[in-house]
């Protein structure tokens, strides 16, 4: 038999009476759902490894310790040596003589300082009282030498002046030699050489011709090239000589109206130190 085929049945059509449908809203998403976590970088731990290292190096140096006094409760006390130091023997016979003066120098420095000083040519005229009494000179009388003798006297009181030895001559009418020897106590310091030194010092202001005093090590000698000129006075040449020995400072002043040598005030200058 043949069967004919039903035709589909046609789409049904809204009624109008029907209100239309709201239009769908997106929905919200839901909450309760957290969203995915992104992936986070590893950090790696550090300072574990030196931790450790630390600690046990701690550890090791507590246990060396502990097993050290250990060690050590377990030994007996160790005996100290005696207090009491043997006796030594004494030295049997005479003590070395004491030095003679001529050997001891400390014993002719503090003796008489103006046997010291070097004698007098034959012929010459004995000028010292000019300088001084009896050979010796005050600190008043040999700070009135100094340009500013209150400055000068302060200062030697400072560079605890002892006293001082003179002895001058003149041979002749215009040559004349006059010789210090300046004794300080020297408690604190080397006066005798920081005086020197000023003297060799100021004479550097001069056109001089210098030399080293044999056997002083720093004593010096000067010539002035020009004589110095006074109004009524004979042009008058002049030489200096500076040098020390322990607390002896010595100066020497020559002067002339004809050019001094080298040779007199070198003469002058090594026989006097021979004497200190």
């Amino acid at each position: 038999m043949e069967v004919t085929e039903i035709p589909e049945a046609p789409p049904e059509v809204q009624e109008t009476s029907e209100a239309p449908e709201a239009p769908e809203t997106p929905e919200a998403p839901e909450t309760s759902e957290a969203p995915e976590p992104q992936a986070v970088p590893r950090v790696r731990r550090r300072g574990r490894t030196t931790l450790l290292i630390a600690t046990a190096a701690v550890l090791g140096v507590v246990a060396g310790t502990c097993v050290g006094y250990l060690i050590q409760a377990d030994r007996g006390p160790t005996e100290l040596p005696s207090l009491s130091q043997p006796s030594l023997p004494q030295a049997g016979g005479k003590g070395p003589q004491p030095l003679s003066a001529a050997q001891d120098r400390r014993v002719r420095t503090d003796g008489d300082l103006r046997k010291l000083l070097v004698e007098r040519p034959s012929g010459a005229r004995d000028t010292t009282s000019a300088e001084g009494v009896d050979g010796w000179m005050g600190l008043d009388a040999y700070a009135d030498g100094y340009t500013r003798p209150t400055t000068a006297y302060s200062t030697l009181i400072d560079d605890e002046f002892r006293r001082a030895a003179v002895t001058s001559w003149q041979t002749g009418s215009t040559h004349s030699v006059l010789i210090r020897l300046v004794q300080y106590r020297q408690e604190d310091r080397l006066a005798a050489r920081e005086r020197v030194a000023d003297e060799l010092y100021g004479e550097a202001e001069y056109d001089t011709d210098s030399w080293s005093v044999p056997g002083t090590g720093d004593g010096m000698a000067y010539v002035r090239k020009q004589p110095e000129n006074k109004a009524g006075y004979l042009p008058m040449y002049t030489a200096e000589a500076h040098a020390w020995r322990g607390d002896i400072a010595m100066q020497i002043f020559v002067n002339d109206s004809r050019p001094i040598t080298k040779a007199k005030i070198m003469d002058l200058a090594e026989r006097q130190m021979e004497r200190l």
